[in-house]
Parts: C-alpha cells; sequence; structure tokens
C-alpha cells in the first residue's frame, strides 16, 4: 500500500471495514480471540476490501508506530487467522514508513465464502459502524444467499400447508412448462420443482418461502412481511396509506391499479411500476421485519425495498453487475406473467431513467447500513 493511499484511510473514521489499533496483541490467548473476532467481522461486513491498520490511536489518529523488530510476521498472523476461522479467510499484511515511523497495514482480503464463523464456539460476527457485534439470524441466512450457498426460496415454511395453495395457478404453472398437472401427479409435480417439501422427521408436507410468495393468495398468514405499503399524498380522493398483500403477481397486478389510480395521467406511472415490480422481484425476502414501501408526494416519489444491492462477487469478470436474488421466483414469475413485464432484461434502471428525462433525475439509494434499496423520483407537482 502506498503512502497517499494510507494517509487518506487515516483520515477516515472507524467503520464497517476500518478498524485503528494501537498495538496488537496475538501473544496471549485472549489477545488472539479479539483480532480473530475483528478479522472475521470486517471479512462478513459489506462493502469490498477491509482494513486493521496497527500503530494509530482510534479516536485521535495519531501516528505512534509499532516495533517491528517484535511485531508477528504475516504467516504467524494468517496461521492465528486460517486456525481459528471457518472458512479461512484471506489477509496481506503490510509495514509502510509513514512520519518517522512503521505502521502495519493488514488488509482483509474481499473473499465469496461468506460468512466466516470463529471455530472455537461457532459465532458469526459483523461490524455495526466502528463497533464488533454478532450477526443477526436473517444477516446470516442473507450471507448465506449471497455464496450461493443457501436457496433461501426453496427453504420449508414451518406449519405452513399446502391447503393455502392457489391449485389453479399451480397447474397454470406446469401447463406453461409443457407438463399436464392432475390429481394424481399433482404433489409428485409441487414437491420435485420445491413448490413443497416433505419434512424429514414428521413426513408432513409443507410449502417453501418461494412456493407461498408465488401460488398462494393467503402467504399473510405465514409471511406477513410479504406486504406493499403505498403512502398517498398527493390525491385526496383515494384513501392515504393502502396494504397490499398475495401472491407476488396479484400484487404487482393491484399496485398498477392503484398508481394509475392516484396519480395525474400525465405522469410517467410505468417508471414507478418498474421500481416496484423489481422491488418485488429482487427485495431481501429474508427480512421478515421490512416491508415494500412506496410514497408517492408532490415533491418526490419513493420506492423503499428491504435489502441493499450486493456487487456480484461470484462472477468478478462481471465487476459491473449486482448479484440477483431470488431467482427462483424470477422463473416461475415469467413464466406466469402474461403481459411480458419481466422480460427487459435487466434494463430496469434504464426504463425508470429515460421516464424523467426532461423532468428531472431519478436517484438510487444503496444503503449498506439499513440493508435497503431506495429510488427516488421526481414529484408529482411537475405534473399538473
Amino acid at each position: 500500500m502506498d503512502v497517499k493511499k494510507l494517509m487518506n484511510l487515516i483520515k477516515k473514521n472507524e467503520g464497517r471495514k476500518l478498524d485503528f489499533k494501537l498495538r496488537l496483541d496475538i501473544d496471549s490467548e485472549s489477545g488472539k480471540k479479539e483480532f480473530v473476532k475483528d478479522v472475521c467481522a470486517i471479512a462478513n461486513s459489506r462493502g469490498g476490501r477491509g482494513y486493521i491498520i496497527v500503530g494509530v490511536e482510534d479516536k485521535t489518529h495519531n501516528i505512534v508506530g509499532v516495533d517491528i523488530s517484535s511485531f508477528p510476521t504475516e504467516e504467524q498472523l494468517q496461521q492465528v487467522v486460517s486456525s481459528r476461522c471457518e472458512p479461512p479467510i484471506p489477509i496481506v499484511v503490510e509495514t509502510v514508513y509513514l512520519e518517522g515511523k512503521q505502521v502495519v497495514v493488514i488488509t482483509i482480503l474481499n473473499g465469496e465464502q461468506r460468512p466466516y464463523q470463529v471455530r472455537e464456539h461457532g459465532s458469526f460476527y459483523i461490524r455495526r459502524g466502528s463497533t464488533t457485534d454478532t450477526m443477526r439470524k436473517q444477516e446470516i441466512v442473507s450471507a448465506l444467499q449471497e455464496g450461493l450457498n443457501l436457496n433461501v426460496e426453496t427453504c420449508p415454511i414451518i406449519r405452513s400447508s399446502t391447503k393455502s395453495l392457489n391449485i389453479s395457478l399451480v397447474d397454470r404453472y406446469f401447463k406453461s412448462k409443457g407438463v399436464e398437472c392432475n390429481d394424481e401427479n399433482r404433489d409428485f409435480l409441487m414437491e420435485s420443482a420445491s413448490i413443497t417439501i416433505k419434512e424429514k422427521e414428521s413426513y408432513k408436507t409443507v410449502v417453501t418461502l418461494g412456493g407461498l410468495l408465488v401460488f398462494s393468495d393467503i402467504n399473510s398468514i405465514y409471511i406477513p412481511h410479504n406486504m406493499v405499503r403505498i403512502v398517498n399524498n398527493v390525491n385526496l380522493s383515494k384513501p392515504t396509506i393502502s396494504i397490499v398483500q398475495g401472491n407476488l403477481m396479484s400484487i404487482i397486478d393491484k399496485c398498477e391499479k392503484l398508481i394509475k389510480e392516484i396519480l395525474p395521467a400525465s405522469y410517467p406511472s410505468n417508471a414507478i411500476l418498474e421500481g416496484i415490480k423489481n422491488a418485488v422481484l429482487y427485495r431481501d425476502y429474508t427480512a421478515f421485519y421490512g416491508v415494500i414501501e412506496v410514497y408517492l408526494g408532490y415533491n418526490s416519489v419513493t420506492v423503499v425495498s428491504p435489502g441493499n444491492l450486493i456487487k456480484d462477487q461470484i462472477n468478478p469478470m462481471y465487476s459491473g453487475e449486482y448479484f440477483k436474488r431470488n431467482m427462483w421466483i424470477y422463473e416461475k414469475m415469467i413464466t406466469l406473467d402474461e403481459k411480458n413485464r419481466f422480460l427487459q432484461g435487466g434494463h430496469g434502471f434504464k426504463i425508470m431513467k429515460k421516464a424523467f428525462k426532461n423532468y428531472g433525475r431519478v436517484k438510487f439509494v444503496n444503503s449498506y447500513e439499513l440493508n435497503s434499496f431506495k429510488v427516488i423520483y421526481p414529484g408529482v407537482k411537475l405534473f399538473e
């Protein structure tokens, strides 16, 4: 690392990917545990490479330096990390001469095997701002999904029932695939397509998360976070708040009807519907605390979706691409959609921008802290 880049890092405050340490102790057991916990937390946090800078005060950012003669070697540090983290986390150790002192930079490389855990007790850690904390359940599930280690859509929803499924929708899906579905083969076909799954111990058939989302009209009984909340601040003749629930296709259809009824005819509502459609398809359905929210206002129109956009780490050669969640759901939706609304080939952002070309900018806000993605459009006042 060159001096200029290091100085830029030192000027920053500690955060998800940056930690300052006055000294590093791996001689004691407690010191090793603390170091491994910090490395694991930084590696599990989103945002690319992370850095632990040793020889700098964390509050004042004063450069104190370290005694290199007694400082652990890269091999020693790597040995501590690889023996205590699962899977091993790749690190690089560099010494930089700065203001007459030597500073050690430990780079935690952006691995593709998140989430990482501490072997000793199996804990997963993450950075929240400048502090290290244990990962929450939905964060672990999300990390597994991003690393393609878990297909969350095919996970069973405990206590769900196949009676909640819209069988005509199920039959239409298989018919579109050229498979005739009837009472004799339906259970087999649904299990083969991961719409349902049979529990290993009880042999009871339950519905998967994806099965409920796509094929159940009453899925809110089991997954109440599958909802679009529309806040109307522009049309007094329509309800201020509308709650839209149901299977994913019906949610999109209902939202389309509501948005067109609320907004002026001159407003490019199709751009808003594009944002809602993308939110329904690609939101993080492991975020059980969040719903899709649409705010219709005079100054701006906003669509907020749980789950931020994540750069594709699995195929790094396509560095401009984002990881696409819910591909199981996507396949079902493009099969069922008779209006061909999902065949844009990833041009959703362009469609949204183009619709407001002569009226203002469409802003995209990707928040790692809030785990959300927000689209902000020009407001209704420009079209009245």
